[in-house]
């Protein structure tokens, strides 16, 4: 991890960061780690907006038990004087149309509301934009969305977070108010070396949103979460990874005219190119800067592999880039161990006739048996593009669900000759047939 280090070195310098702390988690490696300047192993730094992905899978461990739907209005769950119609889901991806912050100037006064007056002064908050409009990020709606879990688990938001997620996860350098292991935040003269602190904030009723802090080891082990969770939590004590799935999935781009980076439900998409994301979020609080993001796809990608830069300046930009950067040269140059192939059990008697190539709207198909399931798949795609994935309904062997990939949710129907023979298949109602056919059911070449 030469270059890593370097990397993060060079980040260090040249954004004048008075305090870096980087760390890569993997499942095939040790953890890897480096400290510059005045920071330690178990330094405590500000992970700012980091913590909404926190709140966001509490939110999500709600819905799966049943507490709440997604596309509930927030007032069904939380007594709020205005805003009560806004939906959960829009909440979670930065669609609703709020505002970005609290009623009152707290970025200027550096005095937080509580939660009880957050709430209360919610009707005079504005809606900037209509609901469902675009992406406008708001602090405000994550906050609310934590106080809401707060209610459901009937506790405060933060004692629900320690109980179901940081505690299982083993998270123990993240806590919500800072330890004696803190390092101190500056903002760093634009013409000097100078550094000076920044003032302390607790973040009130917008903790849910900003509040936490935390180690860079802590972090990389977060982003692995993220990016891959039944590598760290195989048993789902804190969340689904088919829940994870649906919360990487993109809702909406944060700029119209560069799709550089999505929003799903509470967390950051960057795709890398080839078929390859980075999952998770930035943050930043006076005096702090905070970059985590977890690796899903492409060559030499790990399991669980995430990354954290946690800075000490608020200024430092850089440190942005730095985690997407550890964890493409941690793909390129360290590449995860490519597992040989060994043989599987035999394909099912009733799905033997269906292998092999169809043909539908004129274009070619293959469908294949790979563990333990029926698998579909342009015969022209590219490679890296993951096949469509088919289960079969309980009791109808002859009608499959789309399980995952391309018509997800569609049903694939088997018809059979009189030998028992698939001689043709509708996938989403649209014909298979073994040779080329017109939607006539003509050969081209007749």
């Amino acid at each position: 991890m030469i270059k890593a280090e370097r990397l993060a070195r060079k980040v260090q310098a040249e954004a004048r960061v008075p305090a870096l702390s980087v760390a890569l988690h993997r499942a095939d490696r040790p953890l890897w780690q480096v400290q510059i300047g005045a920071a330690e192993p178990d330094s405590q730094f500000r992970i700012g907006s980091v913590t909404k992905t926190f709140t966001s899978v509490l939110v999500m461990q709600c819905r799966d038990e049943g507490l709440l739907d997604l596309d509930d209005p927030i007032g069904r769950h939380l007594d709020v004087p205005a805003q009560g119609d806004l939906t959960i889901r829009r909440l979670l991806s930065h669609t609703s149309g709020i505002q970005r912050e609290p009623h009152g100037d707290v970025w200027d006064t550096l005095i937080a509301p509580d939660a009880a007056q957050m709430l209360a002064e919610l009707d005079r908050v504005e809606r900037v934009l209509p609901p469902g409009r675009r992406y406008h990020y708001s602090n405000l709606g994550l906050s609310l969305l934590g106080h809401l879990v707060g209610r459901l688990r009937g506790g405060t938001w933060a004692e629900v977070l320690a109980d179901r997620v940081l505690r299982p996860l083993g998270l123990t350098g993240t806590t919500v108010a800072p330890t004696e292991r803190a390092v101190t935040g500056y903002l760093v003269d634009a013409y000097s070396d100078h550094a000076r602190p920044e003032p302390p904030l607790d973040a009130g009723g917008i903790g849910p949103a900003s509040q936490l802090w935390s180690t860079a080891s802590d972090m990389a082990r977060w982003a692995a979460f993220l990016a891959d969770p039944a590598a760290l939590d195989p048993d789902a004590a804190v969340l689904r990874p088919a829940t994870l799935d649906e919360m990487r999935w993109p809702l909406t781009t944060t700029d119209e005219a560069l799709w550089m980076a999505g929003f799903g439900l509470g967390l950051i998409l960057v795709p890398q190119g080839d078929r390859v994301t980075h999952v998770g979020h930035d943050g930043a609080m006076p005096g702090f800067i905070a970059g985590v993001y977890g690796r899903r796809g492409g060559e030499g990608t790990a399991a669980a592999m995430g990354a954290a830069a946690l800075g000490s300046s608020g200024t430092a930009a850089k440190i942005f880039e730095l985690p997407h950067q550890l964890l493409a040269t941690a793909a390129e140059d360290d590449p995860a161990d490519i597992a040989p192939w060994t043989p599987g059990e035999p394909v099912p008697e009733e799905y033997r006739s269906v292998l092999g190539r169809w043909w539908s709207e004129g274009f070619e198909y293959v469908f294949f048996w790979r563990d333990g399931a029926l698998r579909g798949r342009g015969a022209d795609d590219p490679a890296g593009k993951p096949p469509a994935v088919f289960a079969p309904e309980p009791g109808q062997p002859d009608v499959l669900r789309t399980a995952s990939g391309r018509e997800a949710g569609e049903l694939l129907r088997l018809t059979r000759n009189g030998a028992g023979v698939v001689e043709r298949m509708h996938w989403s109602t649209y014909r298979f047939t073994r040779v080329q056919e017109t939607f006539e059911g003509f050969s081209p070449s007749a």
